[in-house]
């Protein structure tokens, strides 16, 4: 029996029961109904429940799922995801660094209902921050990569499984690759390693970087820009997709926008239609390569992660990828230490939201406790009601990890990846984050980067079988375009 993962009506009503509850809305008398009528809790961990409900089930599923996304929301004003609506609600929208002229003009509009058939150009007004080296990218995809490799094989496992695993082969406090060796049988059978990543991601089996949609879509995001330039749109992505990206290759909210596309749906409604994963971290996940191509142009970088966002996301799930493109932009000048960059990465993110509080709690955290198992802890607590992929508690514990690790790469992959949640996404972002800040592919330990044998594995284009270094000087040619 085939159970395909993220687009089960009777496993979607349970995550938007959740997300309504979340974002401000009044579920509980369709929850009601839905108990009533035997329906059940989603999922907590993996994409499907293990049986298909009845086909009674299925069909109020989607009438309820209808019905959840009329409900209106108190946190509207505070967290709205057109643009222009988010500028308004940034006091502090970010200008160009490096002493440079004003900035490219983010695509705007009134609201989230129209994505314009072309992105605004430049306003003319001065020239553009100079663009680093390609060593500098190349650090940046080899943090990537090395961080969402060290999360790979405790991806979906609980914190105190990956706590356990890691003490059991005196790997605690993090410091290395997570290794089978030495795992007691009942510790291993307990909490298995993710089945997906066991085979290519523990010490002793790395070669080279194996397929991962963590760094699947910093290479579309490459291609887009490639092929569409700056000027790209939510249109241009959506038809890179279904070009590029094999369905299969999919998960949570991106897989949904998938299905809706292939349903007719148009963007940014695709973001919306059944999708109560529109908060998660996809987004986020899919940032980095706008970040890398406008260094010292935040808002620009902020920008451009809006128009790729809105495919598949809203509202937080929106913030966290601007967030994540302004840091990456801003640390891409090797002139701002990291907790710089965080706040210029908060500059484009409305400060009411969910995802900014998060993020400045962790921050706050993060400098109060010396232990951060501690922070890990206290963070926990705080987003105990969010599932593990939400974008609200990852991006909190990627801005505390950098935080805490004051920069330094191995201190922030290990501490993100020791924090769990999206142990895989998380040590990619803080990796590529950490990598441009060390500066080169030489001030990477090489414990990190030897064993990624500059091949990177993937569906994506051509790509498959590119060198890290290959990579940096198309990504150099990005951010160096006019």
């Amino acid at each position: 029996m085939l159970r395909l993962t993220w687009v089960q009506p009777e496993d979607l009503l349970g995550h938007e029961l959740r997300q309504a509850v979340q974002d401000g809305r009044e579920p509980s008398a369709v929850a009601a109904r839905w108990r009533a009528a035997g329906g059940f809790d989603a999922p907590v961990r993996s994409g499907a429940s293990p049986q298909p409900a009845s086909r009674y089930l299925r069909l109020l599923a989607e009438d309820l799922l209808d019905e959840l996304a009329e409900l209106p929301s108190r946190f509207a004003e505070a967290e709205p995801t057109g643009l222009a609506e988010i500028r308004v609600l940034c006091p502090d929208w970010p200008a160009r660094q490096s002493g440079a002229g004003q900035g490219r003009t983010p695509e705007g509009g009134a609201g989230e209902s129209r994505i314009p058939e072309r992105a605004a150009g430049r306003d003319g007004a001065g020239g553009r921050p100079a663009v680093p080296a390609p060593d500098r990218f190349e650090a940046a995809w080899l943090g990537r990569a090395a961080g969402c490799l060290l999360g790979k094989p405790v991806e979906k496992l609980p914190l105190d499984g990956i706590r356990r695993l890691a003490r059991a082969t005196g790997n605690w406090p993090l410091s290395t690759w997570f290794t089978a060796r030495g795992v007691p049988e009942d510790l291993a059978a307990a909490h298995p390693w993710n089945r997906r990543s066991a085979g290519t991601c523990l010490a002793e089996n790395i070669d080279g970087m194996p397929e991962d949609d963590d760094l699947d879509h910093p290479l579309l995001a490459l291609l887009l820009l490639r092929r569409h330039g700056r000027g790209f749109t939510t249109a241009d992505l959506a038809r890179l997709w279904l070009d590029e990206l094999p369905a299969g290759r999919t998960f949570t909210a991106e897989r949904v926008a998938y299905r809706n596309l292939l349903l007719g749906i148009e963007p940014p409604r695709t973001a919306r239609h059944r999708n109560p994963f529109r908060e998660w971290i996809g987004a986020l996940i899919r940032a980095d390569a706008h970040g890398w191509t406008n260094p010292g142009d935040p808002a620009a970088a902020a920008g451009q992660a809006y128009r790729d966002a809105v495919l598949s996301h809203t509202a937080n799930g929106v913030y966290a990828a601007m967030f994540a493109a302004a840091v990456i932009a801003a640390a891409a000048t090797g002139t701002h230490d990291v907790h710089a960059c965080l706040a210029t990465g908060l500059k484009v993110v409305p400060p009411g939201s969910r995802l900014a509080r998060a993020v400045r709690h962790a921050v706050r955290l993060a400098a109060a406790h010396e232990d951060f198992d501690t922070v890990v802890d206290e963070l926990h607590a705080a987003h105990a009601g969010y599932h593990w992929v939400h974008a609200v508690p990852n991006t909190a514990l990627i801005a505390a990890a950098l935080t805490h690790a004051d920069g330094d790469f191995t201190a922030s992959i290990c501490r993100v990846v020791s924090g769990g949640w999206d142990t895989d996404s998380n040590g990619a972002t803080a990796g590529s984050v950490a990598g441009l800040l060390a500066g080169s592919p030489a001030a990477l330990p090489d414990r990190w980067t030897a064993p990624l044998k500059n091949r990177l594995a993937t569906t994506v284009g051509d790509f498959d079988g590119t060198g890290f270094d290959a990579l940096a000087r198309l990504t150099h040619q990005e951010a160096s375009r006019p």
